[in-house]
């Protein structure tokens, strides 16, 4: 790019300002290869990973596709083409979108594709951290939440309620 030259008296004018994208990129809290973190996970993923899957694909999808119904294209998907990452990838970037995970060291169709056991507990272990159980489905975790939500408030209105009663 050719820069103009002012005279020594003239101020150039300012750089054109862009807004600034602000976002905190989160990291897995575990690796690929962690998955003796939950061993009952790794253990059901070695044997069932359409079951994982299932799980994770209920959670991505807000519950508008059951455990079983997830689990059971997964497993179509596994015996008619041989390779349900091609599938389960997909699952992995909606997870990434959802906490603003970045896509490394490889994109995700690779990942799953040389190591889809390992990614599927890895997914299972992001949204365990974050507060969501697999196991219990949508339904589950939204019913959960609403009874600690209500709980949360209940506690914080009770010192209100007794210090008004003793003041």
């Amino acid at each position: 790019m050719i820069q103009p030259n002012f005279p020594p008296n003239v101020v150039p004018p300012p750089a054109p300002q862009y807004p600034q994208v602000i976002g905190v990129i989160e990291g897995w809290e575990t690796g690929l290869l962690d998955c003796l973190d939950d061993p009952t996970n790794a253990i059901i993923t070695a044997f069932f990973p359409c079951m994982t899957f299932g799980q994770l694909a209920e959670i991505m999808n807000e519950g508008h596709t059951s455990c079983a119904t997830s689990a059971l294209l997964y497993g179509l998907v596994a015996f008619l083409i041989g390779a349900p990452c091609l599938f389960s990838c997909v699952y992995r970037a909606k997870l990434r979108s959802k906490f603003a995970l970045i896509e490394s060291p490889v994109p995700d169709w690779v990942i799953h594709l040389l190591f889809e056991h390992c990614a599927l507990c890895q997914e299972y272990r992001k949204l365990k951290h974050r507060g969501c159980d697999p196991t219990i489905g949508w339904r589950g975790n939204a019913s959960r939440n609403q009874i600690m939500m209500m709980q949360n408030q209940q506690a914080t209105m009770m010192p209100l309620g007794s210090q008004r009663m003793m003041g």
